[in-house]
């Protein structure tokens, strides 16, 4: 009797990842300039394999993370040394230089900034400050809307991550919309869920702590910058847009998905219910709130009553947090709600950025760029209108802003460094990561969008619709305030 056949195995590469390898060792086969060291070309090569596997999402991000840091450790490894050709990097340096993004504050920030959004999600505090907030809006279309803003503006402040904020503010959105008594392909759903997503991603803009990309934007600035800036000046100069930025998406959602009622009756009272079924305000609610409240003051006076920065502040709340008999969680909890994966990338990130610096291939990028297309003939307004429109259309091919940000604010901040004249480098840095939170064209372009896409309530038509004129209004409202507020302000 024959034994039975082994059913054939099939081993098939993502294309994305075969047009990355090729694409690096493209790269590496081109003639290496005179002035790039060995180890800059090479890490030009990885850097195209990682645009390259991020645009194509080939494999997940924390695999494409741990890629990156084999092939640093390996293309670096073997390539002469800086300081004496002669001799190898080596393996070891290559890896520590791979690993250098995990000692930077700002990685540490945003793993604290996670445990604070695991905070909220664990007591409830995020559900219920939404609620309390949509129970003070009117039943009107317009209510709604101006409320689904309002509640992301007070989220912004306290839950560090734009994907929980819309996990959060999504189903109770979702509750409201079942208490209209309309379908929810209606035009008043479409623009709801739309308003939440696309205010979610203004205010990244108008708030440091709001967003991961923003953070990483951070850590570049110390890096490779000496300074960084801080979370009020962050406010002062981003919130203003913000806030005329959500006045024009109201305007904007209530002209191209007009509501089929002006009226919601029984929208607030389905609001007030489930604020009445959540029950009052528990201890671990408010022991969250306080030390939240507390942290917003501190990165609110740093650099002005106190000299401890927004890292150093987050993780003394974070004590608080997780003290036994006072906390609001326990490390069981902390490790089921945190997506660790987003440190990883975020540390490789760092350490990508850190590394095109280190052997000097992100300031000969910057030098190609800027003497094949003509910036340095450019005032400061030229420069940020050019790389500011150049980040808005790139940012079509990819899905994470914080994956954007590590392929390409390194290379423009090696950019501004090459440019002539006398105009803060440290403020063209800030001005840009606000460019970079521009994920208002399609769903994919940001993680909140595909949560509110999955509720089924718009196409990626109408978000586009949206979308589309809220890029171009936003990015000539900034060259407005690049031009006069920002210009006052000192940071361009």
């Amino acid at each position: 009797m024959s034994a039975p056949a082994t059913p054939a195995v099939s081993f098939k590469l993502p294309m994305g990842l075969v047009i990355a390898v090729l694409v690096m060792i493209g790269v590496l086969l081109l003639p290496l300039p005179a002035d790039l060291p060995v180890a800059g070309h090479r890490m030009l090569a990885i850097l195209a394999f990682a645009v390259v596997v991020w645009i194509t999402e080939a494999v997940s991000y924390e695999a494409s993370a741990i890629m990156i840091t084999s092939l640093m450790a390996f293309l670096l490894g073997t390539a002469p040394s800086l300081q004496d050709p002669t001799h190898l990097i080596g393996s070891s340096p290559a890896i520590s230089m791979a690993l250098t993004g995990f000692a930077n504050p700002a990685l540490a920030l945003v793993a604290g900034a996670l445990f604070i959004a695991a905070a909220m999600t664990h007591t409830g505090l995020d559900r219920r400050i939404a609620l309390v907030t949509l129970t003070r809006v009117g039943t009107s279309t317009r209510g709604i809307l101006v409320g689904a803003i309002a509640v992301t503006i007070l989220l912004s402040l306290v839950v560090p991550s734009a994907t929980a904020r819309s996990a959060c503010v999504v189903p109770i959105m979702m509750g409201v919309i079942a208490a209209f008594g309309v379908d929810k392909r209606s035009n008043i759903a479409a623009g709801i869920m739309i308003v939440v997503a696309q205010g979610t991603s203004i205010w990244n803009v108008g708030i440091q702590t709001a967003a991961a990309q923003n953070l990483l934007t951070v850590g570049f600035m110390d890096k490779m910058l000496g300074q960084r800036v801080s979370w009020i000046d962050w406010l002062i100069a981003g919130a203003p847009w913000a806030l005329i930025m959500s006045a024009v998406l109201l305007f904007l959602v209530l002209k191209l998905l007009p509501p089929e009622s002006n009226s919601i009756p029984g929208g607030k009272e389905a609001v007030a219910q489930s604020l009445v079924d959540i029950g009052p305000m528990t201890g671990p609610q408010k022991r969250l709130l306080t030390v939240s409240v507390l942290l917003l003051l501190a990165w609110a006076t740093e650099g002005r009553l106190h000299s401890f920065d927004t890292t150093s502040t987050t993780y003394a709340g974070l004590v608080f947090l997780l003290l036994p008999g006072i906390g609001v969680m326990t490390w069981k909890d902390v490790q089921s709600r945190i997506p660790w994966g987003t440190v990883i990338v975020f540390g490789v990130g760092i350490s990508l950025g850190t590394a095109l610096l280190t052997t000097q291939a992100g300031q000969w990028l910057g030098a190609q760029v800027v003497g094949h297309t003509g910036l340095d003939q450019l005032g400061p307004l030229g420069v940020f209108a050019i790389l500011g429109a150049f980040l808005i259309v790139i940012h079509l091919g990819f899905a994470s802003a914080t994956a954007l940000t590590s392929a390409l604010l390194p290379i423009l901040i090696a950019v501004l460094q090459t440019l002539p004249g006398d105009f803060s480098r440290l403020g063209m840095t800030m001005l840009l990561g606000f460019v970079v939170s521009y994920g208002f064209i399609l769903p994919i372009n940001a993680p909140q969008n595909m949560v509110c896409l999955g509720t089924g309530t718009f196409t990626a038509r109408q978000f586009a619709k949206v979308g589309l004129l809220v890029t171009l209004i936003g990015y000539l409202l900034m060259l407005v305030f690049a031009a006069t507020y920002w210009s006052w302000l000192g940071w361009i």
